[in-house]
């Protein structure tokens, strides 16, 4: 049966469908005339129950196979006929391993309460350091070592002079401490000779003021003469032919400066063996344990009203001496910057030093004498009236065997 339109027809004249419900177009015929090519209906080969209708493998079309890509040259292959280098490419970094999240981290109140207490205690530090320097540059500087010096004996030894000069102090303190009127360069009132050993328990002696010995240039005489006739440099001189022990650094403190060092450490603790009654400075002592101020301490060491006399005295000032430089390096002392940076200066206008002392010095000077100190005082031979007064005579062998065993 012949229709006019292109797509093929069964017998029945209903259109022929390919698999996927289309109509299929008739196949062009050579012998078609009037500029239409004549279609003859392809009649699709029956299927079969068996192979779901499907036609063999053998009688399918053969489809369009391109040729493959290896048939042809590679990009890169042509690229290296002419000379072309391929970009290398660079190897990918390996991915780092997950840290595991850090949990924040609590701000500890305590910690941060440490922290404020050591910032304080650092400017307290930078404090103290700078009150320290200050004070170096006030103490006062005299020529005290002579200029013949004996060879070097063991350990350190200081020269400590305690002197009755009232020079500085004002009318109101004079009546405050007893001192009485000025008498100008003055004279020793205390001698004291601190030997340090390198390894050990430091001495402290005494030296009774009234002690006839010889004085380069003057002859025989009291010790404390030879202050008032040359000063430091003589009295250094004088104690070191007297013991032959080589004096390293030299130290005097006056009465005002004495006083002010007791109220800058808030007083000092001494306790007295027997009651004290001396009607000439005004001082009067119960016995017992008692807290002493500036004025009060400068009366116990320079009276002599006890039964012994000036001996008695140079025993309470070797006792009042440690007693001080115990409270001067004490904890409450040093953290107490309302203390310690008065102590300082105090220190830095109360002491005449030799040219080459400093203050770090008078502080090894009193970090020495707390770990304890042993006392002594000259062995003495007992008392003779002279041309130059009464005097106290030395054991000459007692004490010659005491200063060999510093030497």
């Amino acid at each position: 049966m012949t229709t006019g339109d292109d797509f093929a027809r069964d017998r029945n004249g209903n259109p022929i469908l390919d698999r996927y419900g289309r109509p299929v177009r008739r196949r062009p015929t050579s012998g078609a005339t009037g500029g239409q090519q004549a279609r003859t209906p392809q009649r699709r080969p029956r299927r079969d129950a068996s192979s779901n209708n499907r036609p063999e493998p053998a009688q399918r079309p053969r489809q369009y196979i391109p040729e493959r890509r290896e048939q042809q040259p590679r990009r890169e292959e042509y690229r290296y006929e002419r000379g072309y280098q391929p970009r290398t490419s660079r190897p990918a970094r390996p991915t780092p391993p997950l840290q595991p999240a850090r949990p924040k981290r609590r701000r500890n109140p305590i910690k941060g309460c440490f922290s404020g207490i050591a910032l304080l205690l650092v400017a307290i530090l930078v404090l103290t350091i700078g009150a320290f320097l200050w004070a170096d540059t006030k103490l006062t500087r005299v020529e005290a070592l002579p200029s013949e010096r004996l060879a070097n004996t063991a350990g350190t030894n200081w020269l400590l002079v305690g002197s009755d000069s009232r020079q500085g102090l004002s009318e109101k303190e004079i009546a405050e401490l007893n001192t009485g009127g000025d008498i100008g360069i003055g004279r020793t009132d205390t001698i004291m000779l601190l030997h340090i050993p390198r390894s050990g328990q430091p001495t402290l002696l005494s030296i009774p003021r009234d002690s006839y010995v010889n004085i380069p240039g003057y002859g025989e005489d009291k010790v404390n003469s030879a202050f008032t006739n040359g000063g430091p440099q003589l009295l250094t001189q004088t104690v070191e032919q007297a013991t032959g022990l080589r004096i390293d650094h030299y130290a005097e403190i006056g009465f005002g400066g004495f006083s002010g060092m007791v109220d800058a450490v808030g007083g000092v603790e001494i306790c007295v063996d027997e009651p004290i009654n001396d009607d000439v400075i005004s001082l009067y002592l119960e016995a017992g344990c008692q807290e002493m101020d500036g004025p009060t301490a400068l009366s116990y060491v320079r009276t002599r009203a006890t039964p012994m006399g000036d001996l008695d005295r140079v025993e309470r000032q070797r006792k009042f001496f440690a007693a001080l430089m115990d409270k001067t390096t004490s904890a409450t002392t040093l953290a107490n910057p309302l203390r310690t940076i008065p102590l300082i200066t105090e220190t830095g206008s109360a002491f005449i030093v030799g040219e080459q002392d400093h203050a770090w010095h008078l502080a090894r000077l009193a970090l020495s004498i707390k770990s304890g100190v042993k006392t002594e005082t000259v062995p003495l031979g007992g008392f003779a009236d002279t041309a130059v007064g009464s005097v106290v005579l030395w054991d000459d062998a007692a004490a010659e065997a005491m200063f060999s065993e510093l030497r």
